[in-house]
């Protein structure tokens, strides 16, 4: 199943109640066969708009930190947690995450990445429940991940993953920005020792 049809079926099946208040689902984007993923939050009104995720201002200042390590998008796969954009923003719920999750795992698994960049708590907290962005940002966390959706145990294709801060919480905040950029300059690192 190529990643088209597999966002086809999952954009059908999803029971997520977000799909009815957004305007288009928002799929994963980028190379199929990246060893990177970078996960966000949920998308926005740019990104509801066009159908892409971080296409807006964090979007654009995630471009500027790729060049910065000579990457492009086309380099990577941009996805979210949750496929459709919460209404005025707001941060996505626990069972809207649950809903999308099977989603998001079948996007891994189809792509194997060797690394997966947690952008923001909740993208973090989705897979490392009660850990705190604060205190794990640049480091490179090592476990096999399991869920349970219902009945169903899912488990995570890799076992590495790097939690930076969100873009856009960095964009307001000069601190966050230093941290994130100094962060983001261990990808080519990590990515060598793994």
């Amino acid at each position: 199943m190529t990643l088209e049809e597999l966002h086809q079926k999952n954009h059908e099946l999803c029971t997520c109640s977000l799909k009815e208040t957004a305007t288009q689902p928002v799929f994963g984007n980028g190379n199929e066969k990246a060893e990177i993923v970078f996960i966000g939050e949920a998308p926005g009104k740019d990104e509801d708009k066009t159908g892409v995720p971080f296409v807006g201002r964090a979007g654009q200042f995630l471009n500027e930190m790729l060049s910065m390590i000579q990457m492009k998008r086309e380099d990577v796969y941009i996805t979210n947690t949750v496929k459709y954009r919460p209404p005025n923003n707001r941060d996505p719920l626990p069972e809207e995450k649950i809903s999308c999750l099977p989603w998001l795992v079948e996007e891994l698994e189809c792509i194997k990445p060797k690394i997966i960049i947690l952008l923001g708590r909740h993208s973090l907290n989705t897979f490392f429940p009660g850990e705190s962005i604060s205190q794990v940002h640049g480091k490179l966390l090592k476990k096999k991940v399991h869920f349970v959706v219902g009945e169903k145990k899912i488990s995570m294709p890799n076992e590495y993953y790097l939690p930076l801060y969100h873009p856009a919480a960095a964009m307001y905040n000069g601190a966050l920005r230093e941290t994130l950029i100094e962060d983001f300059k261990k990808i080519p690192i990590i990515l060598k020792q793994i």
